[in-house]
C-alpha cells in the first residue's frame, strides 16, 4: 500500500426507504471541517435506488460531491452488498477518510468494510481531529466502560475509518446555492453477490420520542428513587415543552425504556437545557450530555461530579425542588 495514493475525506450517507438518516448529516459537518484542514475533497458515498434528491441535499449541507450509486438491489440494506460496492469504489478512488454513522446499520457495515480493505476501525468515536503534523486522523472514543478517553490512529493503512456515534456534531446550515457535483454510478452487483435475500420489512411501532432532537430534556438517575417517582420529572418536562430522560442506572431498573437512556451506552443528546436529577455524574453519562447549552443539576449530594459541570447546581431533594420548578414554571406562563 502506499499511502500518498489516498487522498480525500469519504462520508457514508446512509438512507433507509429513501430518507436521508440525520446522522448522515452530521457526519458531512465534521467532515466538512476535516476535509478542509487536510485541504482535500470532501465526499458523501450514497446508496440506493432512485435517490437523486437526497444527494442535493448533501450537496446543499456541505459536501463537494456525491458519489451516487444505483441499484434495485440497493433499496433495502444487506451487509453483502453494500460492502462490496463499497470497498470497489474505495478500491478505485482510494479515499484517505471513510466515516460511518454508528447506528444499527453502521455498525455491521463498518467492521466487514474495514475487514475487507485491510485497515483499521474506530467505533464509536466522540471527537475527531487531524495531527498538524503527520496528518493523521485522531479518534477519540471511551475506552475501559467509559471510564477515560482513548484517541487512536490508524498510521500505516488506508482508508482510516471510523463510525461516529448520533448526536455528537452539529449539522451546518443547509446552503442551496452551492454548486452539484453528482456522479452517478451503476453498481457493479448482482443477486449472486448477495448471500441474503429481502423478502419483506416489518417495522414495529412505538411511541418513543427523539431525545435527540428534545431542545428541553429532564433527565433522572439512580437517585429520583423509583419508577413512581419518575412521574414528577415526566411533569416537569411537559411544562417546559421537553421530553424526559435517564442515566444507565435508572434504564438498568427498567424506569424508563431504553430510547431515552442519555450517556455512553445510551444516547448523545445536546439540548438547549438539560436538568439531571438524582445523577451523580458517572463519566459514561457526561460524556453523552456535556454539550447541552445549559445543564441544571439537581442532587442531594453537593460532591456530585455533575455539580461541577452543571452551569446551576441545586443541594437538595429533588421531590421538593421539582414541584417548586413546575409551580414557577406555571405560573410564567400565566
Amino acid at each position: 500500500m502506499n499511502i500518498a495514493d489516498y487522498k480525500g475525506v469519504w462520508v457514508f450517507a446512509e438512507q433507509r426507504d429513501g430518507k436521508l438518516q440525520k446522522i448522515s448529516l452530521e457526519l458531512i459537518a465534521k467532515g466538512r471541517e476535516m476535509a478542509d484542514k487536510l485541504g482535500v475533497k470532501l465526499t458523501s458515498l450514497l446508496l440506493g435506488n432512485n435517490v437523486d434528491e437526497l444527494s442535493k441535499t448533501l450537496i446543499a449541507y456541505g459536501a463537494d460531491e456525491v458519489l451516487q450509486v444505483e441499484s434495485e438491489l440497493l433499496n433495502h440494506y444487506t451487509t453483502d452488498g453494500y460492502t462490496k460496492v463499497i470497498c470497489d469504489l474505495v478500491d478505485e478512488y482510494k479515499p484517505e477518510v471513510l466515516f460511518i454513522g454508528a447506528t444499527f446499520i453502521g455498525r455491521d457495515l463498518g467492521p466487514r468494510v474495514a475487514a475487507r480493505l485491510n485497515t483499521g476501525l474506530t467505533a464509536d468515536c466522540t471527537a475527531l481531529d487531524i495531527d498538524e503534523e503527520t496528518k493523521h486522523l485522531l479518534m477519540t472514543r471511551p475506552a475501559f466502560g467509559g471510564n477515560l478517553m482513548a484517541t487512536i490512529e490508524c498510521a500505516d493503512h488506508r482508508p482510516q475509518m471510523a463510525t461516529i456515534r448520533a448526536g455528537v456534531f452539529a449539522k451546518l446550515i443547509k446552503d442551496e446555492s452551492r454548486d452539484k457535483n453528482i456522479v452517478k454510478i451503476d453498481a457493479k452487483l448482482t443477486q449472486e453477490d448477495i448471500r441474503t435475500k429481502i423478502i419483506d420489512v416489518k417495522k414495529i411501532h412505538k411511541e418513543i420520542e427523539d431525545i435527540t432532537e428534545a431542545k428541553v430534556l429532564v433527565a433522572g438517575g439512580r437517585g429520583v428513587g423509583d419508577k413512581e417517582s419518575f412521574n414528577l420529572l415526566k411533569e416537569l418536562a411537559e411544562t417546559m415543552g421537553g421530553t424526559v430522560a435517564a442515566s444507565r442506572a435508572a434504564i438498568e431498573k427498567d424506569w424508563l425504556d431504553k430510547d431515552y437512556q442519555v450517556g455512553q451506552t445510551g444516547k448523545t443528546v445536546r439540548p438547549n437545557i438539560y436538568i439531571a436529577c438524582g445523577i451523580s455524574g458517572a463519566i459514561q453519562h457526561l460524556a453523552g450530555m456535556q454539550e447541552s447549552d445549559i445543564i441544571i443539576a439537581i442532587n442531594k449530594d453537593e460532591s456530585a461530579p455533575i455539580m461541577k459541570l452543571a452551569d446551576y447546581a441545586i443541594v437538595g431533594d429533588l421531590n421538593k425542588v421539582i414541584p417548586e420548578m413546575i409551580s414557577q414554571f406555571k405560573t410564567m406562563q400565566e
